[in-house]
């Protein structure tokens, strides 16, 4: 067993760092949205276009990576993915000199197909790479270094971007935007050093079909909208994505909009996945020992609403800080949903993932009706979209997932 184990931390590794790229790439889009803002002085939805080029790749390529990934193999999947994100990541060079806010879009869009294929091909290396009870355990550790890794691309971009507030509009749109060329070069160059390095690793197993997940099980439906656990989870999954994007990458625009200084708000999302981190090391502690995963997702969805409420009715610090703390209610929500949506599929489990990966979508849309809330009625008051969002996963949590029919 320990030798088992042994020769599973190689590969465990290597998928660490991955989720490590998967972390620094996705959550310095807060920071983008903030500099971006400035930078074109754009309103509050056209700055979270920044989520919605990145996260509607997701939507666009879930079922294409499987696809693909059927074709080439996991191992070249994710050496193909890395590649695509260095194209994304190198797309920023022109884009800044031609100060052109649709091509970094294009960028992010770019990023976001290679991201989706990478983590189409990474993920099932968590469950296989060790026995299937501990496998929430790895996954928390993988969705620790995926925050540890936000945290770092956010304080090192947030301090190069948003270091100063007292640039004017003009300058930022000639000067400003340069400042975006090296650190995109050197993370270009770090993406092909990865492909490179998977390509020529030797610990990574091939996964095969029978690994990917237990499609043996036996079903009467004859149609994938006839499992209500899915459709109704596939509702919840596109909410919870929605609203853990909105408080994560809004969070530092909010700050602005108080009348923090750029240079004090940069950190300010930094908060967020620090509360994350939390979550999911109070997950690895407490789940399954002493509740269940379906509890635990009840009771943040629950303290969700009651956070939100407190950011909704407080001013300053204390308002931002709870929009922090909403992290915590977020931590553990994916793989909390993930399981009882695709519970008793059978031969539909492999088209409720990919329908479940598209949900993904809620980052990219869910965002945006924020942010023409917030042009409309204010920042502060635009959170409010959050409560229906979490009373609605709460739903799912204690009745949506226990229905087998309509």
């Amino acid at each position: 067993m320990n030798n088992k184990k042994q020769n599973y931390l190689g590969p465990l590794i290597i998928i660490g760092v991955l989720f490590f790229v998967f972390g620094f790439v996705t959550w310095v889009n807060g920071t983008l949205i903030a500099f971006f803002k400035k930078a074109f002085n754009l309103d509050n939805t056209s700055s979270l276009l920044v989520t919605f080029a990145f996260f509607i790749s997701y939507t666009v390529m879930a079922i294409p990576s499987s696809e693909i990934l059927k074709k080439i193999g996991f191992k070249k999947g994710m050496a193909v993915g890395l590649g695509i994100m260095a194209i994304g990541t190198l797309t920023f060079v022109p884009a800044a000199k031609m100060a052109s806010y649709v091509l970094f879009l294009v960028g992010l869009f770019v990023i976001g197909i290679g991201l989706t294929l990478l983590q189409t091909a990474s993920n099932p290396y968590v469950t296989i790479l060790g026995d299937r009870e501990s496998a929430a355990q790895r996954i928390s550790i993988m969705g620790i270094a995926n925050k540890i890794a936000g945290i770092l691309s956010q304080k090192l971009l947030g301090g190069l971007l948003l270091a100063s507030s007292t640039v004017s509009v003009a300058v930022s749109s000639e000067t400003e935007l340069d400042k975006v060329t090296v650190p995109y070069l050197i993370l270009t160059g770090v993406l092909i050093v990865l492909a490179i390095l998977i390509m020529l690793s030797k610990g990574l197993p091939e996964v095969s079909e029978e690994q990917e997940g237990d499609t043996s099980e036996k079903s009467e439906k004859t149609s994938i909208w006839a499992f209500p656990n899915l459709v109704l989870g596939l509702v919840t999954l596109f909410s919870y994505v929605g609203l853990e994007v909105i408080s994560g990458d809004t969070i530092i625009s909010y700050g602005i909009s108080l009348g923090f200084p750029e240079s004090e708000a940069k950190d300010f999302g930094q908060f967020t996945l620090w509360s994350m981190l939390v979550g999911y090391v109070l997950g690895i502690v407490l789940i399954p020992k002493y509740v269940s995963q379906q509890t635990w997702l009840k009771l943040s969805s629950l303290l969700g609403v009651v956070i939100t409420l407190v950011a909704l009715f407080t001013t300053g610090y204390t308002s931002v800080l709870s929009i922090a703390l909403l992290g915590l209610s977020n931590a553990i929500m994916w793989p909390a949903i993930w399981p009882l949506a695709i519970n008793g599929l059978g031969k539909f489990t492999k088209l409720g993932s990919a329908l479940l990966v598209m949900m993904i979508a809620g980052g990219a849309i869910l965002p945006l009706v924020y942010g023409k809330l917030a042009d409309t009625i204010g920042a502060q008051s635009a959170y409010g979209l959050l409560i229906p969002l979490y009373l609605y996963i709460a739903y799912y949590a204690t009745w949506g997932h226990k229905k087998t029919n309509w």
